[in-house]
């Protein structure tokens, strides 16, 4: 196995413009019980990405809080891999997320779950860090 690959540090701008397509993500946050990742289906506005869940599920509970204008700082990693040649790109946003309004949904592209189930509850993230590196 050949591991010479080179190792990029990416901008913002090109971190954006990689995710800019959508698709899954994972976002990570505190659930209570301690740090959790969990992959979600996203879509990104401008530099917001914006994602789906269930009111009742561990993302909706982990990105609310009990105190009035708090914010729930979470994590959201995107990547592509291609192990047969070493290569691919790693992007990660941090940042607080936001319940979004029924008016702010209407405004956005769909966000298509791939999972069962309801999921009416809308989350963004507009972020504070972006970082991300490529490898190949």
């Amino acid at each position: 196995m050949t591991t010479s690959g080179s190792f990029e540090r990416l901008d913002r701008d090109e971190c954006l413009r990689l995710i800019a397509p959508g698709g899954i993500g994972r976002v990570g946050f505190d659930d209570g019980e301690g740090p959790s990742v969990l992959p979600v289906n996203y879509v990104v506005a401008g530099d917001t990405v914006v994602f789906r869940t269930s009111f009742g599920g561990r993302i909706n509970s982990g990105v609310s809080t009990a105190v009035r204008g708090a914010e729930a700082r979470v994590a959201f990693e995107v990547d592509a891999i291609d192990a047969e040649r070493h290569a691919g790109w790693s992007v990660l946003l941090r940042g607080p997320a936001h319940h979004l309004t029924a008016a702010e949904v209407e405004a956005l592209p769909d966000v298509r779950p791939w999972a069962g189930g309801e999921r009416e509850s809308y989350v963004s993230l507009r972020p504070v860090e972006v970082s991300g590196r490529r490898v190949g």
